[in-house]
């Protein structure tokens, strides 16, 4: 049977198991050996981006005017105006009191440390260290057990969700408020994450809640206001989410507009994309105002444009020979994106392995265990920071000269910063411990650091610093906590760059600087291990408010991403791939394009017919998990239909007595499955004809005949009681069925549940209607069948499905060749592609299970052993 709702394992299968190749066992879900054991996959809902043109539907375009529609443009902005301001304030709520619990930690530490130092208590001063950030990595790790899907990132989630699949939880009130407060305590707790890609995902939970005016954590929160509850429209405010925490987190408004555009969604337009920005624009500006008011109390100055700032990079006005980089540095910048490049491919397949083993030893567990590890990262991450700080440390001067005055740069920072932010651990007056400046300040004035501060770090402390920063950060990305990967992937490759910039000048004695090589080398790496291009070398221009750097940064992510692609893929996509999500790559191969949609569509169909009874309708709904199914009628070889205005009219509707016994014995078999329904007038139906489907001749004619007595209707009721079985013959599965549209579960359940029926003495317009508010008000969690009271309804009652359906969906023909298929599915937001011949009649439907790379890969050979 097939799926017609969501990504299933495939039940075809050409060979025997023992012959099965690796890709065919990863789509049935099946393993080979330990070493290249394919982790579980879990069946993900489809979001369907499509509009339902039906009559509900039909009938409020009707009702709207050029007045309205622009009224309904106007909130749409005011929405997305809305969902900018809501996520700055986001940003500024998590940036003030991560800084606020920072500075009193590292505050109350570092004056432990200098007391220490000379009395020999160093142990309590690690001892008041691990305090702080065990007890704050606690409360992160227990807010992840009260909401899962807030671990992490949440951009491979968000990336997913653009694409089309439904996370469940992704993008819920309770899911937003675990992420936002969890991060704070995860960064303010020591670990080696950022608190940026948080930010996406919180935006994105902002864009989607934000329009619904309405809550299913909190139930109290509930407006009557039907507007925007569909997955289209919920797309578009999720894709202006995400790219408002993208520039509320670097203050890159138009590198947030393309984050969503390259990363995320698989529609695009023209209005979509103003909008967008225009999100963007207002949670830069927000965050904006009210940090360089709070923090400058220059309420209005506009100075601090997103929650990390790269700073002002130039050269001294008494330089007059230097430069940022001159075209010589770019071989340079090609050969460190080469090493970011293999770094990054290193970094993300430590993190694999680590992912897969959690999944395999860590999760299977209590879920205590998952804040043990935490805790365990947490402990490991201060002991080998404290050690590191108070035994590998440098003493640098506090304004260390360079070998070559014509390379010298001025310090952007001013005294006062500099001084606030350095770290003088068993040094001397005006010397400073290099390793504990770099440690014992926050990742992001870590970075201002390395950016701006020249010659003022050893090779040597740069070299542990970057090894450490390096592993740690490697470990720590999967743990069950809020964490983001920007910020520590900047950081550990701008340790890499100012380690190449200080042997360039130390071994070559070149005039380069400095800043622009660690810019660099946080290019290249952070663009070895998420593997972006366009977006991240925006994001990257506009926070370091250099447009000059365009060039240098482009060819380096180019340079990285290529080096990385030869050993594995992004992160975020080796993490989508890892959860079993069927992500739908931009294009498909060009090999693929030996394959039609007749090659990988699902013949075996579960389909209604468009008068169907209420018991059949909960038998297919109780006994299947599609999620939707095609609206049909029989086409028999003496069936002749055509088209009379809009109604369809069915002529020399007559059966085969074997035909109508074998259907008849197919409702025997559906009545087994009812009698443990709790309706005991369902049983009693079942029973009853139970007893009247016993193959007897004389009654099969009688049941014959009262179908060709039955009144016509505009689409024909053959045989309302009957629905398709797995236990048809070949001959019955593939019966000739005429296609009208496709109706999904969630409205078929909708229908049931208020009670949209007529008896079978009724005309069907005596039927109940119900408005596209009624169909939509329970998004985006719709009643499932088993919350059904079955006792309340009445089986013989027939429901008319023609006016819920979709009478005109997408279709393609059977020789469509896979690229058409992939591009129409995957462009347009499509859930279902129904497989349509020449004469009207379905043939099978595609789902996004049928477009993944594995699966087309295995079509693929199968088709080549058939040839």
């Amino acid at each position: 049977m097939a799926c017609c709702g969501n990504c299933l394992c495939c039940h075809c299968c050409c060979r025997d198991e023992e012959t099965l190749t690796p890709e065919e066992l990863t789509i049935l879900g099946e393993t080979q050996d330990e070493e290249d054991e394919i982790l579980p996959r879990k069946d993900y809902e489809s979001l369907d981006y499509d509009r339902c043109i039906n009559e509900p539907y039909v009938e409020v375009l009707e009702g709207m005017n050029n007045k309205k529609a622009k009224k309904y443009e106007a909130v749409r902005w005011m929405l997305v105006f809305a969902i900018g301001v809501s996520v700055g304030l986001v940003g500024l709520f998590v940036d003030f009191f991560v800084r606020l619990f920072t500075q009193l930690k590292f505050n109350l530490v570092g004056k432990s440390v200098e007391e220490c130092s000379e009395k020999g208590c160093l142990a309590l001063s690690l001892f008041e260290l691990l305090a702080f950030n065990m007890t704050f990595i606690f409360i992160a790790s227990v807010l992840v057990l009260i909401e899962p899907v807030a671990a992490g990132s949440g951009i491979p989630e968000i990336k997913s969700y653009l694409n089309g699949v439904k996370i469940p939880g992704i993008v819920r009130l309770r899911t937003f408020l675990c992420k936002a407060i969890g991060v704070l305590f995860t960064v303010a707790g020591g670990l080696f994450v950022g608190k940026e890609g948080p930010m996406i995902h919180s935006g994105a939970i902002v864009g989607a809640g934000l329009p619904q005016f309405q809550s299913i954590t909190f139930k109290k929160i509930n407006f009557d206001i039907p507007y925007f509850r569909t997955d289209r429209d919920k797309r578009d405010f999720v894709s202006a989410g995400a790219a408002a925490g993208v520039a509320a987190a670097f203050g890159a408004p138009i590198g947030g507009t393309l984050f969503s555009l390259e990363e995320g969604s698989s529609f695009w337009n023209q209005a979509l994309t103003w909008k967008v920005l225009f999100c963007s624009m207002s949670a830069t500006f927000t965050l904006n105002f009210f940090r360089s008011g709070i923090n400058y109390n220059k309420w209005g100055s506009f100075q601090l444009p997103g929650l990390l700032n790269f700073g002002e990079f130039k050269c001294s006005d008494g330089e007059k020979k230097c430069h940022l980089w001159t075209v010589v540095d770019l071989a340079f910048f090609v050969l460190m994106g080469v090493v970011g490049g293999l770094l990054g491919a290193f970094f993300n397949y430590i993190n694999t392995r680590l992912a897969k083993y959690r999944m395999r030893h860590v999760h299977p567990k209590a879920k205590f265990v998952r804040v043990l590890e935490s805790l365990l990262v947490a402990m490991v991450t201060t002991v080998v920071i404290f050690v590191a700080s108070m035994t590998m440390g440098e003493c640098r001067d506090l304004a260390s000269p360079t070998t070559n005055n014509n390379s010298t740069a001025l310090v952007s920072l001013n005294e006062d910063v500099i001084n606030s932010t350095i770290r003088q651990f068993f040094c001397p007056n005006k010397t400073y411990n290099d390793m504990a400046t770099l440690f014992f300040n926050s990742q992001e004035v870590a970075i201002h650091q390395l950016f701006h501060q020249d010659g003022t770090f050893s090779p040597v402390t740069l070299t542990v610093f970057f090894v450490l920063y390096f592993l740690l950060s490697c470990w720590t990305y999967g743990v069950s906590v809020p964490s983001g990967l920007f910020v520590p992937s900047l950081l550990c490759g701008a340790a890499f760059g100012r380690l190449v910039a200080n042997l360039l000048k130390i071994n070559l004695g070149m005039d380069i600087y400095s800043g622009t090589f660690a810019l660099i080398g946080a290019a290249a790496f952070l663009g070895g291990v998420v593997r972006m291009t366009i977006s991240l070398t925006v994001i990257l221009i506009e926070s370091t408010n250099e447009i000059t750097y365009g060039l240098p940064i482009m060819i380096t992510l180019m340079v990285a991403k290529w080096t990385g692609d030869f050993f594995n893929k992004g992160i975020y996509d080796i993490h989508i791939h890892l959860r079993g999500v069927p992500m739908l790559e931009w294009e498909t191969e060009v090999e693929m394009d030996k394959l039609t949609a007749s090659d990988i569509m699902e013949p075996n169909l579960t389909y209604v017919y468009p008068h169907t009874r209420i018991q059949s309708l909960v038998s297919i709904l109780r006994t299947t998990v599609y999620h939707a199914f095609p609206v049909v009628t029989e086409n028999r070889d003496n069936e002749h239909e055509f088209m009379k205005g809009n109604i369809l009219i069915s002529n020399n509707i007559r059966f085969k007595k074997a035909s109508v016994l074998t259907r008849a014995g197919e409702q025997r078999r559906r009545c087994q499955s009812m009698k443990s329904y709790p309706s005991s007038e369902l049983r009693n139906v079942c029973d009853d004809q139970a007893v009247a489907v016993v193959p007897a001749l004389e009654e099969g004619q009688d049941m014959l005949q009262q179908m060709l007595e039955r009144r016509h209707v505009p689409y024909p009721n053959l045989y309302p009681d009957q629905s398709p079985s797995e236990e048809w013959t070949m001959e019955e599965r593939f019966r000739p069925l005429t296609f009208h549209g496709i109706i999904l579960r969630s409205q078929l359940v909708n229908l049931l549940i208020r009670g949209v029926c007529y008896a079978e003495n009724q005309l069907s317009a005596t039927q109940p209607r119900l408005s596209y508010a009624e169909m939509t008000e329970d998004y985006p969690r719709f009643p499932d069948i088993h919350d059904l009271d079955l006792a309340l309804l009445n089986p013989r009652m027939i429901v008319d499905v023609t006016p819920y359906m979709n009478p005109c969906p997408y279709t393609v023909s059977p020789n469509t060749h896979v690229s058409q298929v992939f591009n129409l599915f995957r462009t347009m937001g499509l859930r279902h592609l129904p497989v349509v011949n020449a004469v009207g009649e379905i043939v099978g439907i595609i789902t996004r299970h049928n477009l993944t790379h594995k699966f087309l890969l295995v079509k693929l050979r199968q088709h080549y052993i058939t040839i």
